[in-house]
């Protein structure tokens, strides 16, 4: 006679995982995929170097979100543990891959920008891991510094001096927009973090200061922000890409001229199926499509600080920071690229995350989803009573 096996209670309360999180990172892949193709196809079939293929960018952009959801799995099984133990010596790796870059002869020039280290097959982007290392290594600074965050001087300057670091590495790429999302992530966990608010406040006020200068010390960038300004009064010239951009906004209006129907995806939009796919979702798929596509980025936002919120319950503070921020770095780099596609932000050079093509940015924002999600799933291992 069979006897009740009794489970051991590890596996009979198995912990469990967002689900719906996985859900929204999913979709926002797939529905990538499918616009990166449709966005592609024209750019595919014109170009010799893709041999005009028109399934080129599709198949690659297949290659990468595969290899980064297999990164991701792979990364879901790392305790965040080992995460704030090897914040430090990543970010230093981060520091040194942007040095990489800059030394000719082994880093990659792709129109005018010196931004891609060559690996055999593929091109590394170490910007796009740098944003996942600064939001490590700034919420295991805050959580180290956590008695000091009152003092400017033990606190608050030696991560203003690693910034700056970083902001002068990135800037001689040049990558502004990178450079953006890296302080906006570590202002933001620092202040997350207990600084001092009249540090913070002060830090507010100078950085409009600081930003202006970096404009105008740069013909490039003012030359953006004057075609920004006024793009039809030079629509050939500066005003060239964004004026574009708003026409298909203009013409997709409410439900979109249907999917694979964009005109401004036929040579006409630079850049279509990288900083400027939401356009073509915006012609395509119509308000509801961009509607849709904030809804997704607000979803994570929302459930990446909901996720951290129970980390600081859990008394899991690293694990707190290192949520929202990634959450910070989702919403301010969705926001810039949307803000860019609409008009409303000068043109920046960032993808939009989860959708755009390339390999760096899908592979990065895999491994950082999957950090989140691993985090979530921790919390709720220790609010079941097992170890994390």
């Amino acid at each position: 006679m069979l006897g009740i096996i009794h489970l051991p209670r590890e596996r009979m309360l198995s912990p469990s995982y967002d689900q719906m999180l996985l859900w929204v990172t999913l979709v926002l892949l797939g529905l990538g995929l499918v616009m990166v193709y449709s966005a592609s196809i024209a750019i595919a079939e014109a170009d010799k170097a893709t041999g005009h293929q028109a399934a080129y960018y599709l198949i690659r952009q297949t290659i990468f979100i595969v290899i980064g959801l297999a990164a991701a799995l792979a990364t879901f099984q790392i305790p965040v543990a080992w995460w704030q133990k090897m914040a430090p010596y990543l970010f230093l790796a981060g520091l040194g891959l942007l040095v990489l870059v800059l030394i000719p002869g082994v880093g990659r020039n792709v129109n005018g920008s010196q931004r891609w280290l060559f690996l055999f097959v593929i091109n590394l982007q170490p910007s796009e891991f740098v944003k996942l290392f600064a939001a490590m290594y700034a919420a295991d600074y805050a959580v180290r510094k956590s008695e000091q965050m009152d003092s400017i001087v033990k606190g608050f300057l030696p991560m203003v001096a690693v910034m700056i670091l970083v902001g002068f590495l990135l800037l001689r790429e040049p990558d502004f927009g990178a450079f953006a999302v890296v302080a906006a992530i570590s202002i933001s966990i620092l202040w997350l973090g207990g600084i001092n608010v009249k540090i913070f406040i002060a830090l507010l006020a100078i950085l409009p200061v600081a930003i202006y200068f970096l404009i105008v010390s740069s013909d490039y960038r003012l030359q953006r922000v004057i075609g920004f300004l006024d793009p039809w009064a030079d629509p050939y010239g500066k005003g060239y890409q964004l004026s574009h951009a708003l026409i298909a906004f203009g013409r997709g209006e409410w439900v979109g001229v249907g999917l694979g129907a964009s005109v401004e995806k036929l040579l006409y939009l630079p850049e279509a199926h990288t900083d400027f796919l939401l356009a073509v979702i915006a012609e395509e798929l119509g308000f509801i499509g961009v509607l849709t596509v904030l809804g997704l980025f607000a979803w994570i936002v929302i459930r990446a600080f909901g996720i951290g919120k129970e980390a600081v319950a859990n008394e899991r503070y690293f694990g707190a920071l290192l949520a929202q921020g990634i959450g910070i770095w989702m919403g301010v780099q969705g926001i810039i690229n949307i803000g860019v596609n609409m008009g409303v932000l000068p043109t920046k050079g960032l993808t939009l995350p989860l959708l755009s093509f390339g390999g760096s940015g899908i592979l990065a924002n895999c491994i950082a989803m999957a950090i989140l999600l691993r985090i979530d799933f921790e919390n709720r291992r220790l609010q079941k009573g097992l170890p994390a």
